[in-house]
């Protein structure tokens, strides 16, 4: 029974998909924010960017590349994000606009703390 636990990993599971679908669940949001102003350019974008996330997010699973190292998996993602959060700030029309400034991405350094906490594993590696 207890094998069968490690070797299920199903809350691992959960906290890779969940993990994820909230760091990008902003992105459908502003894309329904941008829609209903008008702005049905930046709406698509959002929805296009979204939908190309949750690609990412189910392609890019651990257990479906048991032998891939996290930072692999880990880069096309924070990738996609940081290129999400420039798009969309482009289409608010800039930092000023958007109510952002510089100070506002002082927190990206803990973003990038599991490359150095997990980057080395793999989804085989044991605990």
């Amino acid at each position: 029974m207890q094998g069968e636990k490690i070797m299920n990993r199903k809350g691992e599971k959960i906290g890779w998909t969940g993990g994820w679908l909230g760091a990008f669940c902003w992105l459908i949001l502003l894309a329904a924010i941008f829609m209903f102003q008008g702005n049905f350019k930046a709406g698509f974008c959002g929805i296009i960017l979204f939908l190309v996330a949750l690609g990412l997010i189910s392609f890019l699973s651990p257990w479906k590349h048991p032998d891939t190292k996290y930072w692999k998996l880990l880069l096309p993602l924070y990738t996609m994000f940081l290129f999400s959060a420039g798009i969309l700030i482009y289409f608010y029309g800039g930092l000023r606009n958007a109510g952002l400034n510089l100070g506002c991405f002082l927190w990206l350094p803990v973003l990038f703390l599991p490359f150095l906490t997990v980057g080395k594993r793999t989804w085989n590696d044991k605990k």
